[in-house]
């Protein structure tokens, strides 16, 4: 009986042995997850947390490698076979927890020298604790496959900077090279439920800093000046019709302007302004022609002025989270036979980003990425919003969330081994 998502398995009906889980499991699953909630740390600095990871995995006999200094990979060998990868990110965030949580944390953390809350506010905890789950029941059920997966425990993917440093610092170099790899993110669902998008996952994103310069003077002498915050603003304005007017309603972007700073004294023209400006987009063809408008539109509005170019600086760029319709179709189908049909959906693609598909771009391997439930079916019905990642309040639950979370990941990686 598979008593957490409340249905009996008939006795005909083939469950890989991988799938069944005792409550020594469940324990020690929920144990982990607890454990890594109440110690976060923040991104590029998970110095014990890649500890606890490392220990875990020894314990379980697999061959670990650091990649770069919080990166780990721990490669699980059973035979020749296809090789699949998984990936759990392990940052937490500079967020004050409220959840009320026995487990929540406490942790302090340092930002440009100054301390600040820690919380994994976006479910990491729940994703590290899912990737050991799987690697555990992997090992204790070696006579039901063959192959070899490779666990991925990324850091700093809250600054999108993760997977781009372990390819770089030689992943794919001390890891077997994967036929795919997999990754999923815990949301605000239904928790017992998966939810996995065809084609687009996630969305691209891509964050740039423009300064403008224009020619300071006393505020009461404007014909003195090329003013740079009438610029500036004026931008900002024409860049809002980007959308509107430059893209097929047919496809999807969002362009935000989430910064704007400029000038020290009300009477003083300043010499330059500064804003920065987010795109999220789903396909490579919007995301060059919505790039490109952002550019013309930048260069124009600066000549309109006649002030000198702007300076455009890119802060990050997220790359595409896609699921190859055959991949993503046929784990559907794995997943249900798994958990069941009515716990596993198609849903659209999440407007947030993440920086996973690096890990599978650098070498041109397919990726697929889908999302868990973690939230009560109470909460979801009730009137008050459900706290949401990056909230203070996101609290996943931990016996159904987790269970759901390994099973779907083990039906996924079995689906693909020998």
């Amino acid at each position: 009986e598979d008593h957490l998502l409340g249905r009996t398995v008939p006795m005909h009906e083939h469950i890989h042995p991988a799938l069944i889980f005792d409550e020594d499991f469940m324990n020690s699953l929920v144990g982990d997850r607890e454990y890594l909630h109440a110690t976060p740390e923040l991104s590029t600095q998970e110095f014990r947390t890649a500890e606890f990871i490392e220990d875990r995995l020894h314990q379980l006999g697999l061959d670990t490698t650091r990649v770069g200094s919080t990166g780990i990979v721990g490669v699980l060998r059973n035979a020749d076979g296809p090789v699949v990868a998984y990936r759990a990110d392990t940052d937490g965030l500079p967020v004050e927890e409220r959840t009320g949580l026995p487990f929540a944390s406490r942790a302090k953390g340092t930002i440009d020298g100054a301390e600040v809350p820690i919380m994994h506010a976006c479910g990491h905890d729940v994703h590290m604790a899912v990737a050991l789950g799987a690697a555990r029941r992997l090992t204790e059920t070696v006579d039901y496959w063959r192959g070899t997966v490779v666990f991925v425990f990324q850091p700093a993917e809250e600054i999108a900077a993760g997977a781009k440093e372990m390819v770089e610092a030689g992943l794919w170099d001390v890891a077997p090279r994967p036929e795919i790899v997999l990754g999923m993110h815990v949301m605000p669902y239904e928790a017992g439920a998966v939810f996995l998008p065809v084609g687009a996952a996630m969305t691209m994103a891509d964050s740039w800093r423009i300064t403008v310069f224009g020619k300071g003077a006393h505020g009461s002498q404007p014909e003195e000046s090329i003013d740079p915050i009438v610029i500036a603003s004026a931008m900002v304005l024409r860049l809002q019709t980007i959308v509107s007017r430059e893209i097929s309603p047919r496809d999807t972007a969002v362009v935000t302007v989430g910064t704007f700073h400029a000038g020290l004294k009300e009477n003083i023209i300043p010499e330059k302004a500064e804003f920065s400006v987010n795109v999220r987009t789903l396909s490579s063809e919007v995301r060059t022609r919505v790039l490109a408008a952002i550019r013309r539109i930048i260069a124009a509005e600066a000549a309109a002025a006649g002030a000198s170019e702007p300076r455009i600086e890119v802060i990050s760029e997220l790359p595409e989270c896609f699921n190859r319709p055959n991949e993503a179709r046929r784990t559907i189908g794995d997943m249900r036979a798994a958990l069941g049909i009515e716990h596993v959906h198609e849903c659209p693609p999440h407007m947030a980003s993440e920086d996973f598909g690096y890990l599978a771009s650098a070498i041109g391997v397919p990726s697929l990425y889908w999302f868990l439930g973690g939230a009560p079916l109470a909460a979801l019905d009730d009137p008050e919003p459900v706290p949401v990642n990056h909230s203070p309040r996101f609290a996943p639950l931990s016996r159904p969330t987790l269970e759901t979370g390994v099973k779907a990941a083990l039906a996924a990686m079995l689906a693909r081994l020998s």
